[in-house]
């Protein structure tokens, strides 16, 4: 008797948590912070490449961006791929000067060049950020689980959301790594094997074309359109994504500042197609359907044209795609808990035992917060811009310019973040629905440019008002250029 499609993935989900389960136990055990959090700087920078883009190239990737692929044509590669690139190249320039730093966290970075005011309101800024970004990869898998086995959108939500949190507790940084350089090449052949299909079932460029012109779709191949709609997710979700702290993790967790730059090298390179092939199959979807199928394009695919063994190993890689950039948020979300508000503010005397077992229980309570948010908010883009609005509005400059502007000081930093969380809060009251004085468009390229340039104003007049720190600031930049 031939099973179904939807058993098949049953049977290939509990072998992969099995197998995952498997391989994070076998990781040498976690015995302190250092270790549960940066795997003990041990791992060698293409592993630490590997899980970089596997964090990123994620749920939002292989299954959101298809769709909007579908209805924006290829200029869709804007919406992810753009700030990306543009994220990662300012990470480059960055990466030695963030390892040579050698902290574990990115507001014990920050508090080294200002002061512990600063750290704490990053650490919560950071914290919120985490958790709003995990939601969105809940809501992905929630909806993708849905589909297959025909549960409730919480169901699915708290199934998919369970196997991430088990292993992610038991393993710790390393753990993730591990996992994700498994679930990278899972996604890597599930992505390609999508495109393929939706490649060759839908004619190819020239049938696309063609059916475009049908329906009125004007700019299906061009990159340009939509172009300063696009220009706000670039400089939002850019800047955001640039001080994103689970990425600053894996530079600290290099073994030295050259690894560091070398991971951001071999990432920008492997975004580059890696983006395209999931733009490509929305574009070529247009062969294949009139509009979003219920649950989406890459779950219709698999359903509608894939054998239901192939199609059930198909979907073990998009779930492993969800979760290789879940995991990495819920444990960045985790290490800042644990560390930067328990340890610095509750526990600073806490032992390397107890705080291992404090970041297990951090991790729970991310994950919990997440998941509740998710069953509230159900749009991946909604959650991810909220996200971005507050770390890009309220971090980006002060993080930046600590390392370029010695007069930049610890009261100009923490008058920039905290208009970093006013004026998004701001925004996010006036998106749901409250009648608020505004000149701007919420999401447009001028509520992107006036949230940093506020941000950018406020910490130049504050630093220059008040009194320098040239002594603290020097000292800092020294140790970043590593003089």
């Amino acid at each position: 008797m031939e099973l179904s499609q939807q058993t098949l993935c049953i049977i290939l989900l509990v072998a992969y948590f099995v197998i995952l389960m498997y391989v994070v136990t076998k990781s040498s055990k976690n015995k302190d912070s250092v270790d549960y959090f940066l795997a003990g700087r041990k791992l060698p920078f293409w592993a630490l490449s590997i899980t970089f883009i596997a964090s990123w190239w994620g749920g939002g990737s292989a299954v959101d961006l298809v769709d909007h692929a579908f209805n924006q044509g290829i200029s869709s590669y804007w919406i992810y791929g753009m700030p990306v690139l543009f994220s990662v190249f300012l990470m480059f320039l960055f990466a030695k000067s963030i390892r040579r730093i050698g902290t574990i966290t990115q507001p014990q970075l920050v508090e080294k060049r200002y002061d512990k005011k600063v750290s704490l309101v990053l650490s919560i800024l950071i914290l919120i950020f985490m958790i709003l970004t995990t939601a969105s990869q809940i809501v992905v898998i929630g909806n993708f689980f849905l589909i297959f086995f025909n549960i409730s959108y919480v169901q699915a939500a708290v199934l998919g959301t369970g196997i991430v949190l088990v292993y992610s507790v038991f393993g710790g940084f390393k753990g993730v790594v591990i996992t994700d350089i498994v679930q990278f090449v899972f996604l890597l052949i599930a992505s390609v094997a999508v495109f393929v299909y939706a490649y060759v079932n839908s004619g190819g460029f020239e049938a696309v074309g063609t059916i475009a012109q049908e329906r009125n779709i004007d700019g299906v191949f061009s990159l340009t359109k939509n172009l300063s709609t696009n220009i706000a997710y670039v400089i939002t979700f850019g800047s955001a994504w640039m001080i994103q702290a689970n990425i600053w993790q894996r530079i600290s967790a290099t073994k030295t500042p050259k690894d560091a730059k070398s991971m951001m090298v071999l990432s920008f390179f492997a975004f580059i197609p890696l983006y395209m092939i999931v733009t490509m199959t929305g574009v070529f979807s247009l062969g294949l359907y009139e509009t979003v199928p219920k649950g989406g394009i890459v779950p219709a695919i698999i359903k509608d044209y894939m054998h239901p063994v192939f199609g059930a190993l198909i979907f073990v890689g998009i779930t492993s795609a969800v979760m290789s950039t879940m995991d990495s948020l819920i444990n960045t979300g985790a290490l800042v808990l644990s560390i930067d508000l328990y340890q610095e503010r509750i526990n600073p005397d806490a032992s390397s035992k107890h705080m291992v077992v404090v970041g297990k229980l951090a991790t729970l309570l991310v994950t919990v917060v997440a998941i509740i948010i998710a069953l509230y908010i159900k749009s991946v883009l909604a959650i991810s811009w909220i996200a971005a609005d507050f770390i890009a509005t309220g971090a980006f400059v002060p993080i930046i310019l600590g390392f370029l502007w010695k007069r930049g000081n610890s009261m100009g930093a923490l008058a920039s973040v905290i208009f970093g969380i006013v004026f998004p809060l701001y925004n996010l009251i006036s998106k749901l629905g409250v009648d608020l004085p505004r000149c701007w468009d919420i999401g447009s390229t001028k509520q992107a440019i006036i949230g940093m340039g506020g941000s950018l104003i406020i910490y130049v007049a504050v630093s220059l008002l008040t009194k320098q720190e040239y002594s603290k600031a020097i000292q800092f930049m020294h140790e970043a250029r590593g003089k």
